[in-house]
């Protein structure tokens, strides 16, 4: 049955004081007999019919512990919410809930999401990354813009290849409108090739030839045919000046290529072993 409102709770009240019966009362309002007598012995035992302040559910953890939750999963990010409340005893002196130890983690700003992935860094490798940093640290503006930056980007035309959600009911999991279709060896997929630097821009460039196997993706031969012979040579050519950077992949490092930027008198940029 509907709860009574503020106002039909006084005027069920001010009936009540006209001597109505309550059997009248709650016909009136069309609720329980029950209703009409706790709203009265709520009025006469504390003068209103207002409800009576509730405290809820009694917190389990202190704010020691609060702060204890916290500050470990700050320390070591990557232990579960789980791990945590076992190891956590109640003021009801047990294990909390994992959900416990979740809500703490959100009230203070931390929330469960994916991790990014990255390469595996070494010290050597950040030592090389901090060390070239540190050489172009110099507040120089004017060389960097005689620098052309490139790389290379995989680009799925088959499907999204990243993450996807769907919003569907329980039970409908394998539904034909709730499945992402995609094929089991990645389906197609296009590589493509650009460079920008200050007030330059070459590309894109969408390699040719490339296929699925051993051999069939961006190699030294194709990188040099496709991209560098076409677009970069000519440039360099008409601005002699510039540093070309590139990331070191292998066709980039390969003899061939390496061979071809020097006979060429192509400045290279130093760059540090697994940067992005």
């Amino acid at each position: 049955m509907p709860r009574l409102t503020s106002a039909e709770g006084e005027r069920a009240i001010g009936r009540l004081e006209a001597l109505d019966t309550p059997k009248a009362v709650d016909a009136t309002f069309q609720c329980h007999i029950s209703t009409i007598y706790r709203l009265l012995q709520r009025f006469v035992i504390t003068g209103s019919i207002a409800d009576a302040e509730r405290i809820g559910r009694l917190r389990v953890t202190t704010p020691r512990q609060d702060r204890h939750i916290f500050r470990s999963h700050v320390a070591h990010p990557f232990t579960t919410a789980a791990e945590t409340a076992r190891t956590v005893i109640g003021t009801h002196q047990a294990p909390i809930f994992r959900q416990t130890a979740s809500r703490r983690l959100r009230f203070r700003g931390l929330w469960n999401c994916r991790p990014a992935k990255g390469p595996v860094i070494t010290v050597r490798h950040r030592q090389a990354r901090l060390h070239w940093a540190q050489g172009h640290l110099d507040g120089n503006n004017v060389r960097w813009q005689n620098v052309l930056f490139s790389d290379e980007s995989r680009v799925c035309i088959d499907h999204a290849d990243g993450r996807v959600r769907v919003w569907r009911r329980s039970g409908y999991r394998y539904a034909d409108n709730c499945v992402v279709e995609n094929n089991a060896w990645g389906g197609p997929s296009l590589m493509l090739w650009g460079a920008i630097g200050h007030n330059q821009v070459l590309g894109p460039v969408i390699f040719q030839g490339l296929g699925p196997g051993p051999g069939n993706g961006v190699t030294a031969q194709r990188y040099m045919d496709q991209v560098l012979h076409p677009h970069v040579l000519p440039f360099f050519q008409a601005h002699g000046n510039w540093v070309f950077q590139h990331d070191n992949a292998r066709p980039h490092t390969a003899r061939a290529t390496q061979d071809l930027l020097h006979r060429s008198g192509i400045h290279m940029m130093p760059w540090p072993a697994l940067s992005p």
